[in-house]
């Protein structure tokens, strides 16, 4: 499912100035359809209106009119035809309307989102020439067609499963948008219906038609609120109990806490704060085992909702003993990522991490960074934790909320400079829970996110239980598509973090790169090779090739963001799926050969046959890293090679099924 909000791509919605409109990739019927918004009559009005902009676009068509909208069949299920309007979206914004010759010869010839000349949509390919092949077009399996923009996006999706996705025909669809990891999110459901997503990314990794990793999500410490009779009615200045003893149900204005030391956490004067804000409440006064309150903000107080004091977290232990249960289960399950809630300080990463180890698991930790108590412990935290979370709901309810976007930033950049992924959650779409289109600040958010260098953007509730989980993927797929585009048309690649923020350079320490009397440590040649094959491949325009066993220089080669694609291959799937989460890096699945030459072959004849390349594009391949592979430990190489005739016959290993 594509969604792009577009102004009068065909010329079907009426005056550009006047009337804007959208296009929508109809799920699984191979059709786009077009409709108005304010004007709908205007769109498509006669079969013919309707067959002759198809036409415009290279696609035959059967029109049909319905309710004012035409929806268009495309031939073949040329889903291809969004890239051209994206692309024809981009250059109508400058006043410039790409020829459809030109937007087809870009995409024969394998050119990039961001490959602009002379105002216009390149058919620049990567090529000295410019000019490129079709000829493997119909070699590239339907996925990779339909799913062109998605592959060719860098910022990540991670997506929460939940009622709304946890079929096998939904989770798919949401696969196919474009989602890289699945979020099990433990504060809902069992360990039975996480595991029964855990099989569903099994299956779908297995099908060849992506890879995806699983990213297990701790409920945490909470103070919640007791059970109540009924709910309660609170109005500005009514005067309310919280306590610790058992039983208080809400009536005569008692309401119980589930956390004994709640009365020690709270000062008079201090905010409470009920679901992150949607009610809140004065400190007035305390005894050994009550709260006194004054409600400011009034609302429905219902049944264990969740309690935070702004600007305090809770002196409750980081993992609880549900936590422990949750963790277990995922090494049982085999989940890729772990996202810590309410991280303190950097030993509880540190025992998690030992306790990882005694279970010979190689799970990578993630801090969630949404507490007080987190945000003074950040540097010691993004050192420990393999990556990071913006978790903004409890941040803006223990912080100001002014503050939220100041550490926003000081987040992602954090990763940025240690050469960790980090993800931006939270409130990304949430007006999409229930309505089909997003807020313009919706959209800007995510914008804001991708400008940042964050590796992924986040949804919850949106895929979880939402209305329109495709279209929420959709959305925040395309507005990432689309910034991405506008920074490198403008900007060029953000290597060096926001303009606010320092430059981001080294990843590993100054004692580890190495001395003036012996020269540059193994760490320090292999993070070298990964910045100067990043400015080789920018030089040359081509995507990066590069072959791991353990992830470390597809992990440097993101953290340097090059212009293009990094396709990291890997022998192992577990690495596959940790891939997933970097910025910029397709993962791939293959058997390295002793032969290097014949692994590289094959790898680019995978690409080839994937869609991802096409004959006569060069790529830029390096041989790198902590573990050498077909080299000695002593030689590190980056090479320029081009896509011979030799790869398009091979057949695919990982063919689609």
């Amino acid at each position: 499912l594509t969604f792009v909000q577009v102004v009068d791509v065909f010329g079907c919605l009426g005056p550009p100035s006047r009337v804007q409109g959208w296009i929508t990739m109809l799920p699984f019927t191979g059709a786009f359809q077009c409709s108005s918004l304010g004007a709908r009559s205007k769109c498509q009005s006669t079969t013919y209106q309707c067959q002759r902009h198809a036409s415009h676009h290279g696609v035959g068509c059967r029109a049909r009119k319905s309710r004012g909208d035409c929806v268009v069949p495309l031939a073949g299920g040329n889903y291809s035809v969004i890239e051209e309007i994206l692309a024809e979206q981009e250059f109508k914004s400058r006043g410039t309307y790409a020829t459809n010759d030109k937007a087809r010869s870009s995409r024969s010839s394998g050119a990039y989102p961001g490959d602009h000349a002379d105002s216009t949509y390149s058919s620049r390919s990567s090529t000295p020439s410019g000019s490129g092949s079709s000829t493997n077009s119909s070699r590239s399996s339907g996925r990779s067609r339909m799913l062109s923009s998605s592959w060719e996006r860098k910022t990540k999706l991670v997506c929460t499963i939940g009622p709304a996705t946890s079929s096998r025909e939904d989770f798919w669809k949401l696969a196919d948008a474009g989602m890289s990891v699945a979020r099990l999110n433990m504060s809902h459901g069992s360990h039975e219906s996480h595991q029964a997503v855990v099989d569903l990314v099994q299956a779908y990794n297995e099908s060849g038609r992506g890879c995806i990793s699983t990213m297990l999500d701790t409920k945490g410490p909470e103070v919640r609120s007791g059970d109540l009779a009924e709910p309660i009615i609170m109005e500005k200045g009514q005067k309310y109990t919280f306590t610790i003893k058992e039983g208080a149900n809400g009536k005569g204005g008692v309401v119980s806490v589930n956390y004994d030391d709640f009365i020690s956490d709270v000062s008079i004067g201090d905010e409470l704060l009920v679901d992150g804000g949607i009610m809140s409440f004065k400190v007035t006064g305390k005894t050994d085992a009550d709260v006194e309150v004054e409600v400011v903000d009034g609302g429905v107080l219902e049944s264990r909702r969740h309690l935070n004091v702004r600007g305090k977290s809770a002196t409750l232990p980081a993992i609880t003993d549900k936590d422990w249960l949750d963790l277990k289960f995922g090494v049982e399950a085999g989940v890729d990522y772990y996202a810590l809630s309410f991280v303190k300080d950097a030993q509880v990463i540190h025992d998690l991490k030992k306790w990882l180890s005694s279970q010979s698991s190689k799970i990578k930790v993630l801090a969630k960074i949404e507490s007080a108590d987190s945000v003074k412990n950040l540097e010691d935290i993004l050192d420990a934790a393999d990556g990071a979370m913006v978790a903004r709901g409890d941040l803006g309810a223990e912080l100001p909320l002014e503050e939220v976007p100041y550490w926003q930033s000081k987040i992602v950049q954090g990763c940025r400079r240690r050469g960790k992924p980090v993800i931006v959650a939270t409130n990304m779409l949430e007006s999409m829970i229930s309505n089909p289109a997003p807020t313009r600040a919706e959209v800007s958010d995510i914008a804001i996110a991708v400008r940042e260098g964050a590796d992924a953007v986040m949804l919850s509730g949106e895929t979880a239980y939402g209305k329109f989980p495709q279209k929420a993927v959709a959305v925040q797929s395309t507005v990432a598509l689309r910034t991405e585009a506008a920074m490198m048309r403008y900007q060029g690649a953000r290597r060096f973090g926001t303009d606010e923020a320092p430059p981001i350079t080294w990843v590993s320490p100054p004692n580890k790169r190495g001395t003036q009397q012996s020269g540059p440590s193994d760490v320090a040649l292999s993070e070298m090779f990964a910045y100067h094959a990043t400015t080789m491949a920018n030089t040359v325009r081509a995507p990066l090739l590069v072959f791991s066993r353990q992830g470390g220089m597809p992990a440097l080669l993101s953290h340097y963001r090059p212009d293009k694609t990094i396709f990291a291959f890997t022998d192992n799937p577990q690495v596959q799926r940790h891939l997933t989460l970097y910025h910029g890096v397709i993962p791939l699945l293959l058997t390295f050969t002793d032969s290097a030459e014949a692994t590289f072959d094959a790898a680019m004849s995978e690409l080839v046959a994937r869609g991802y390349l096409t004959q006569g594009q060069i790529v830029a391949l390096v041989q790198s890293g902590k573990r050498p592979i077909w080299r000695s430990a002593s030689t590190h190489t980056i090479q320029v090679r081009r896509v011979e005739s030799k790869h398009l016959g091979s057949q695919s290993s990982l063919e689609d099924d």
